[in-house]
């Protein structure tokens, strides 16, 4: 079990919160949104952390403001940071999600185990909401 305080969390996004459709927007991965959503609800400092650039990374940021995903930082470790070429671009994060690791994307399902250490509740359906995580 990860410690249950404030985390920063570096997330990836073609991949991780959508399937992989780059350079398009993919469809998001399922319990991606929702399990953000409860992260960043439960005040952990989410980093947007990807590949993207540009009209594309605004892209990905449009798509989650819409989804009601607002992120501390994208591509870099706090909002007023300049990026410095002399600098690497690694950033300091407790936890980094993302479809690259070692064996795979595990799923959001796992991740909310991982990080809350038991299983999502799924209450009982409502009109087209799925109304996980709580």
């Amino acid at each position: 079990m990860i410690p249950n305080n404030h985390l920063i969390i570096a997330i990836d996004f073609d991949g991780t919160i959508v399937e992989d459709a780059y350079p398009d927007v993919g469809k998001p991965m399922i319990f991606a949104l929702e399990t953000i959503k409860r992260l960043q609800g439960d005040g952990h400092r989410l980093i947007l952390w990807t590949y993207r650039s540009g009209r594309k990374l605004q892209e990905a940021v449009d798509f989650c403001s819409k989804n009601g995903i607002d992120f501390y930082a994208v591509n870099k470790n706090y909002p007023e940071e300049e990026f410095d070429h002399k600098i690497s671009r690694k950033i300091h994060a407790d936890l980094f999600i993302d479809d690259r690791n070692i064996g795979g994307f595990i799923g959001w399902t796992e991740i909310y185990k991982i990080i809350y250490n038991r299983e999502p509740e799924v209450p009982k359906r409502k009109k087209g909401f799925l109304g996980l995580f709580r």
